[in-house]
C-alpha cells in the first residue's frame, strides 16, 4: 500500500492540493488533514499515520512543538516538515525536534513525493543549502 500520512498545515486550500496531488499516487495513502497541532494529535490518536507532514508556523502550538509531542506519543511516526522558511534558524529547531527532514513549500511536487519517498524509507529528506 505504501506509506500512510497525514497532511497538517493551517490553509485549507494548500492542504487539498497536496492532498490531490498526493491521492493520484500509488505509494501514498492519505489518511485525512488537520488545520492545527491540536487537530493533528487528536487524529492521531485514532489513525496511526506513518507520516506527517507539518507545516511549521501555524496558530496556536508551532510546528516545532507539534513535531515534539508527535515523537514523545507515536517516536516510530516520521515527520517532513514542508514549510515557506528557507532559515536554518527555523530548520534546525524542527530537526532537532524529531523531523526527519524538510522541504520548501515552492519545491516541485516531484520533489515533494521524492520526499516523502525517502523520509518513509528513514532516509534524510533536505533541502539545503537554498537554491542548492
Amino acid at each position: 500500500m505504501g506509506v500512510s500520512l497525514l497532511i497538517v498545515d493551517d490553509h485549507p486550500l494548500f492542504r487539498q492540493g497536496v492532498r490531490l496531488f498526493l491521492e493520484s499516487e500509488p505509494c501514498v495513502h492519505v489518511l485525512g488533514e488537520a488545520g492545527s497541532g491540536a487537530a493533528a494529535i487528536a487524529f492521531l490518536e485514532s489513525n496511526p499515520a506513518d507520516l506527517v507532514l507539518l507545516d511549521l508556523q501555524m496558530p496556536g502550538q508551532s510546528g516545532i512543538e507539534v513535531a515534539r509531542d508527535i515523537k514523545a506519543r507515536w517516536p516510530e511516526t516520521r515527520i517532513l516538515v514542508l514549510t515557506s522558511f528557507n532559515s536554518w534558524d527555523m530548520i534546525y529547531p524542527a530537526l532537532k525536534a524529531g523531523a526527519s527532514g524538510y522541504i520548501l513549500k515552492d519545491a516541485p511536487p516531484p520533489e515533494l513525493l521524492a520526499a516523502i519517498k525517502a523520509v518513509a524509507a528513514g532516509t534524510w529528506a533536505k533541502k539545503w543549502p537554498p537554491n542548492s
